[in-house]
């Protein structure tokens, strides 16, 4: 059985290529190098590569562990935090 590929609408690959495009700025920030920052998350640099271009095929593992070296994992704590929509529906069952 094959693999099935994500499908993102462009507005979406935007975001993920933000995000990409963030990480990266993080780690020239810190001054390190590609090889350095995959060795430490344990991946390979094609997919580091990846990641910095937002790549929706990479796992949110190797994104997870790419934030750790650089320090930011607890941004990762961030996402879908404020789920103001959900609290809405949650505040209208409550009526």
């Amino acid at each position: 059985m094959g693999k099935k590929r994500q499908i993102l609408f462009p507005k979406h690959k935007e975001v993920l290529k933000q995000l990409g495009e963030n990480i990266k700025l993080a780690r020239k920030r810190r001054k390190l190098t590609t090889t350095q920052v995959s060795e430490r998350a344990d991946i390979v640099r094609s997919t580091l590569y990846l990641i910095e271009t937002g790549s929706p095929s990479v796992t949110l593992g190797a994104y997870f562990n790419v934030l750790r070296v650089l320090g930011l994992q607890d941004d990762f704590l961030k996402l879908a935090a404020d789920d103001e929509f959900g609290r809405k529906l949650q505040d209208l069952e409550l009526l």
